[in-house]
């Protein structure tokens, strides 16, 4: 039975070589990439045009969506669940939740709706289209793909001024926060984003468990690994940062995975991403991996009181109400 697999930031680092490796290894899907801008103007959206072109037989949508607006958001969740149940679309097999934003750079932003730009663009947009596609999914269910990173886990990333915690006030994420260090501070607003995604994620497959009819869609929360050639590294990123990729973790990436095998490349990444949502590796499993191994995430990330009270307020700030979703969100 065909599937439609979703990708959201599908011109990105890792989401490029993951829609190659797609339609290549797996052609019997239909693949719905979301990018913020379809034309070819923008220089990775051409790269994806690109790939595309190269399986003339594949079934493959680009379709605009800002995930910065959350309007935006609920008009592509409920046009794809309507292609669906109108048969112009196969059922869903997974949704690959791979668009972020950070600003190492300045700072940090609110969207038009009033949230911080981070949390919004990595989790709550997110939350909001896997929670109203989940009733689209084939019946014998299938995989959302969350991405965490090292950044979640206090004392892992090397950026890292300000450990990642989840305030008592979970309203506070959605806030601006002035730093005078603005590397230190848009590393941590990004460090908390990554922590709420891999919370929710725990929470998520819970909920998923309990439910007869939705219990065999899976949700896997990856760490990707330290991605050396990823565009993040030069985007919205101050120069010395920029200058080190260049200079040291390009080069010396062989030597540094020695020691570490998670530095790695982005097309690396995405061949993972794409064996997970396809359910060829670690089939039916939930959880955390880091690359494709089954590590701890941080002790907090455990908190499964902070867990439930993140799955209900994402909801909330998703503006996900009981009758957009079928799955129960108190």
């Amino acid at each position: 039975m065909t599937a439609t697999i979703i990708i959201t930031g599908a011109n990105g680092s890792v989401a490029i070589p993951a829609v190659n490796h797609l339609l290549t290894k797996y052609p019997d899907y239909t693949a719905v990439l979301t990018v913020r801008n379809t034309e070819n103007t923008d220089p990775n959206t051409k790269k994806l045009h690109e790939t595309i072109a190269k399986f003339p037989n594949a079934q493959t949508s680009i379709r605009q969506l800002d995930l910065a607006d959350l309007s935006a958001v609920h008009n592509f969740a409920n046009t794809i669940a309507t292609e669906i149940s109108e048969k112009k679309l196969p059922p869903l097999a997974s949704i690959v939740c791979n668009a972020y934003y950070w600003n190492l750079n300045g700072d940090s932003e609110l969207t038009a709706d009033g949230i911080e730009k981070t949390i919004q663009v990595n989790h709550i947009s997110h939350v909001a289209i896997v929670l109203r596609l989940l009733g689209s999914f084939r019946p014998e269910g299938g995989r959302i793909i969350l991405f965490t990173s090292n950044a979640h886990f206090p004392g892992k990333n090397s950026l890292e001024k300000y450990p990642p915690a989840i305030a008592v006030d979970l309203d506070a994420l959605l806030h601006t926060t002035p730093f005078s260090d603005k590397l230190a501070g848009g590393m941590h607003i990004y460090a908390n984003s990554k922590l709420a995604i891999l919370m929710w994620g725990y929470a998520l497959n819970r909920h998923l468990e309990k439910d007869e009819k939705l219990r065999n869609i899976t949700a896997i929360i990856i760490d990707p690994g330290n991605l050396t050639d990823s565009r993040a590294l030069r985007t919205n990123t101050p120069l010395f940062l920029r200058v080190v990729q260049r200079l040291v973790l390009q080069p010396l990436r062989p030597l540094i995975r020695l020691t570490d095998p998670s530095y790695r490349t982005a097309a690396d990444a995405g061949i993972d991403v794409v064996d997970l949502a396809t359910n060829n590796v670690h089939p039916g499993e939930r959880g955390y991996l880091l690359t494709l191994k089954k590590e701890p995430s941080s002790p907090d990330s455990y908190n499964e009181d902070t867990q439930e009270k993140l799955w209900v307020k994402s909801a909330e700030w998703a503006k996900i109400t009981k009758e957009d979703t079928a799955i129960s969100i108190i």
